[in-house]
């Protein structure tokens, strides 16, 4: 039977508040910055402990340092390091900071680390390369399933994308299920929902009572190939939302 985890991109409500309704999270300040271990430390004892911790893997090893999600970040790096780090580049650099993420999944006991590249890393001969490349060192090495969510062109381009992680069995491919569908389906689907409208995110949407039933009929499709599907709304009404879609699946 397939189990359906509802929950959203990082707390936009108390922790406290957060845990009496949902039972999964994916957290978003492992991005921006270097992860913390102690922090992450505190936070699995704080939570539940049937709660699912998904993370969203450090910056360093998809965002080259010139991309302005840098500016929020603690850590800057050199400038004669800058073509070293991000679009999953095989580098030493990158290999390492990818280390540092696997550190921070196992204290967290995460579920999923959620690898989302910039819609700048588009779907070139090299960046595909490199991709496979990278992902080729890593798989099989971590418990922590990994997920990719690719952006930009890769959309026009899913036999390229297929081909790149077909031969991966732990590794993943996130999608938004409104816009697209994951190029291969493995035990647990991992979704991201960015918001109707506008080139790839909307986040002022607010999903309708009909986007959900559309939304929960999608997820029906998965019934005999995935065991977990995993729901996390990444908009500014993220939890009024996936609260409401938690009590429609509760309908069925």
């Amino acid at each position: 039977m397939m189990t359906i985890h509802v929950g959203t991109c990082g707390f936009s409500v108390s922790r406290k508040r957060y845990f009496k309704k949902f039972t999964t999270i994916e957290l978003q300040d492992t991005f921006y910055n270097k992860p913390d271990p102690d922090k992450l430390s505190r936070l699995r004892e704080e939570a539940p402990n049937q709660f699912i911790f998904n993370m969203k893997a450090w910056q360093a090893i998809t965002h080259p340092p010139i991309m302005p999600t840098w500016r929020k970040a603690k850590v800057k790096i050199p400038k004669d390091k800058a073509n070293v780090y991000g679009f999953l580049r095989p580098t030493k650099e990158n290999f390492e900071a990818w280390d540092v993420i696997v550190k921070a999944a196992k204290i967290i006991q995460a579920r999923v680390i959620v690898v989302q590249l910039p819609s700048s890393f588009k779907c070139t001969e090299e960046n595909a390369n490199n991709m496979k490349e990278f992902l080729s060192t890593i798989a099989g090495k971590t418990e922590p399933i990994v997920g990719i969510e690719v952006r930009g062109d890769w959309r026009e381009n899913e036999g390229r994308l297929r081909e790149v992680l077909k031969e991966f069995k732990n590794i993943i491919h996130i999608v938004d299920p409104f816009r697209w569908e994951p190029v291969k389906i493995e035990d647990v689907t991992y979704f991201r929902l960015h918001g109707l409208g506008g080139r790839e995110v909307n986040y002022k949407y607010k999903y309708t009572d009909d986007d959900l039933r559309k939304l929960r009929n999608i997820i029906k499709k998965f019934l005999s190939t995935s065991r977990e599907v995993f729901v996390m709304f990444n908009n500014i009404y993220m939890y009024d939302d996936a609260l409401r879609f938690k009590e429609l699946l509760q309908q069925v």
